[in-house]
């Protein structure tokens, strides 16, 4: 699939029998976006989908940091940070050890702009339906995890999986809900997470979310009492009284615990059979940065050799300087080793490739 310039309707079902007519088709129309199909079809090239005869389709996982909690693009190298954590998480913590994935199969890419996609290429998974790829989803984000049961298997030895996975949470969220109960440095942003968090897990359950902010201050008050804290951290949940529930649902929600609160978005990919991509080397057009593909090694943000976006995808020239003036305010972002945090109004003399990236975010205007 291919969507053009202005507001042309993308061109659809397009098929190619080799690389040359690929590169012929793009070249004579520059697109605003290129995809392709995750699908694999016995007849890509008719124009019905029931005519085109599926064969199966790869296991992708899409990240996208703007849907967590309390992250913005506005602070577009730290929304990059978090995503690309979140998805070295989800290799590392869940498809490798918890499903026995085998990084031959596997292919990362930056996707251009606000994420990373994990898609996994291995024919024994070809034919998995949407709800066998909506159970593994389901898995990762700890739907229907029972936390309590969970905390006493880790307890009685169990110390993998969930098990595991929410005893280690659960000290962070203590230590968390503390900090905001004493209002130190940045627990305002702390409780704004959590609260999302519990307002986003209250949606994809279909129902009104009870628990405000004032409720979460009132659990991190209890939780200064070391000695209460340091029972609830042996599993004793009746420390908590009415508030019981409410630590529950957070320690099921927080990104501390589980991979995020991007459900929606990321399931949507993974369970469609029938999905279109961002095509590898294409630029987004959204951001003007290359879809980028890298080794798996390098998604590990603490790595010394680490991938990093906002400089290894930079497909237009950086040297040629352009005036812009800023038309979106509190924004945050870096090209190479330079960083920016302009104010609305200011006028900013940057290169091709980050004028580009502003104007397409919609961030700024070129100066008359």
């Amino acid at each position: 699939m291919f969507i053009p310039f202005g507001n042309t309707p993308p061109i659809r079902h397009k098929a190619f029998s080799d690389v040359e007519g690929v590169r012929k088709f793009i070249t004579q129309r520059p697109m605003h976006s290129c995809f392709y199909s995750t699908a694999y079809w016995h007849k890509p090239y008719e124009l019905k989908m029931v005519e085109k005869d599926w064969i199966g389709a790869d296991l992708i996982f899409d990240l996208d940091g703007d849907h967590l909690p309390g992250v913005t693009d506005r602070d577009f190298p730290a929304m990059l940070e978090v995503i690309q954590e979140q998805a070295h998480t989800l290799w590392n913590d869940y498809l490798e050890p918890e499903f026995g994935f085998r990084e031959k199969y596997l292919q990362v890419t930056f996707s251009g702009h606000r994420g990373f996609h994990l898609h996994y290429r291995d024919p024994s998974l070809f034919q998995l339906d949407s709800e066998a790829r909506r159970e593994i989803v389901s898995h990762i984000r700890g739907e229907d995890v029972d936390v309590k049961s969970s905390l006493s298997r880790y307890h009685l030895g169990d110390r993998t999986g969930w098990s595991a996975r929410i005893n280690r949470g659960m000290e962070e969220i203590v230590q968390k809900l503390q900090s905001i109960a004493r209002k130190e440095k940045g627990y305002t942003a702390k409780l704004e997470q959590l609260h999302e968090g519990l307002k986003s897990q209250a949606k994809r359950e279909n129902r009104s979310s009870s628990k405000g902010k004032t409720s979460i201050q009132n659990l991190g008050e209890l939780l200064i009492n070391e000695q209460r804290s340091s029972r609830l951290l042996e599993g004793n949940f009746g420390v908590l009284d009415r508030y019981e529930s409410l630590f529950l649902d957070i320690l099921k929600t927080d990104t501390s615990v589980i991979l995020s609160n991007a459900g929606e978005a990321d399931e949507v990919v993974t369970i469609d059979v029938r999905r279109q991509i961002r095509w590898p080397t294409s630029l987004h057009g959204k951001s003007g940065l290359k879809v980028t593909e890298f080794p798996l090694s390098r998604l590990d943000p603490d790595s010394s050799t680490a991938f990093d976006p906002l400089s290894e995808t930079i497909a237009l020239p950086n040297d040629k300087k352009i005036d812009v003036m800023m038309t979106q305010e509190d924004c945050r972002f870096r090209f190479y080793n330079e960083e920016w945090e302009p104010n609305l109004g200011d006028v900013i003399n940057i290169s091709e490739a980050g004028a580009t990236f502003l104007i397409l975010k919609g961030w700024a205007k070129v100066t008359q």
